[in-house]
């Protein structure tokens, strides 16, 4: 099973949805903090560059830009798409050891056995009591969303690393995956009419009907927007938390490093179970969204 997790569809989905969403707006605080003016605002936001800090930055090449009419789209990597690389290989290299050790072992043991702990979890506790038997063969893709949005989620944890899923690009198209899928699942098992007929919900009054079509439509794009904000969210706001609190430092001196130090430290072991209750979370809403799709009454 481990073998099957489509780690590089998911990335690459994520890469052209992210670079698709690149702006100009992550220069101009890189010029704020070109001029000293350091502030929280320019180490949440996205920039052409890793700050390693003391050892100097890591820029990211320069592509021109693609222009499509009066539009201009710039596909130059940032430091949120060189995490999600680095994030990629952590989770290719460490479930490509896990399956090794796997063969070797009848029995699985160490890095195999924790492995194949969060596997079981998600088939057993997540994916069949919500999908039935059926749902084991979209496993794969459920399993890529979680190790993918956990390793991205704890990355920002590791000193000069930062989270890719505190980019709101990032989070947008992993819920663009969820909703594809739920659209192409429910489709596929109930035909496109009745995928659309089952929008609204039996019994409902005649007049009534052409208002339900509406918000069930509406629905549909709500449910992802949930998905993107709420992991986007809570991992903004645990960089927000702890920055503001090493600020403290900076204000009020030795009794800002009194107050400031143990809730940072209490906040960062709280940060690492955020990550993996986010990865939960958004796995497990997308179980539920696409079993609504392929099971709607």
């Amino acid at each position: 099973m481990i073998k099957k997790i489509s780690i590089f569809l998911l990335f690459f989905f994520s890469l052209a949805v992210f670079s698709f969403a690149q702006s100009h707006d992550n220069h101009q605080s890189d010029n704020i903090e070109d001029e000293g003016q350091l502030d929280i605002i320019s180490k949440v936001v996205d920039h052409d560059y890793v700050d390693f800090y003391f050892f100097g930055k890591l820029y990211m090449p320069k592509f021109p830009p693609v222009h499509l009419g009066s539009v201009e789209i710039d596909f130059s990597p940032t430091k949120s798409l060189f995490m999600m690389f680095v994030s990629s290989i952590i989770i290719t290299l460490i479930l490509f050891f896990a399956a090794r050790s796997n063969k070797k072992n009848k029995v699985p043991k160490g890095l195999g056995n924790l492995i194949e702990v969060f596997i079981v979890f998600i088939r057993d506790e997540i994916v069949i009591p919500n999908m039935g038997k059926e749902g084991v063969k979209h496993l794969p893709l459920f399993l890529t969303l979680f190790f993918f949005i956990l390793t991205c989620n704890l990355i920002g944890l590791v000193p000069f690393m930062a989270q890719p899923t505190k980019n709101i690009s990032v989070t947008t198209a992993l819920a663009l995956v969820t909703f594809l899928t739920t659209q192409g699942v429910g489709i596929k098992k109930n035909g496109f009419f009745g995928y659309v007929k089952n929008l609204i919900p039996p019994g409902v009054p005649l007049f009534v009907a052409p208002i339900m079509a509406v918000v069930e439509f509406i629905g549909l794009f709500t449910k992802p927007f949930a998905l993107l904000m709420r992991l986007f969210a809570n991992i903004t706001a645990g960089s927000i938390i702890i920055l503001s609190l090493i600020g403290l430092i900076f204000m009020m001196s030795w009794a800002g490093v009194a107050i400031a130090v143990p809730f940072a430290l209490f906040i960062n072991l709280l940060e690492i179970f955020i990550a993996f209750l986010q990865a939960y979370i958004f796995t497990m809403l997308s179980v539920l969204f696409i079993s609504m799709a392929a099971h709607p009454h």
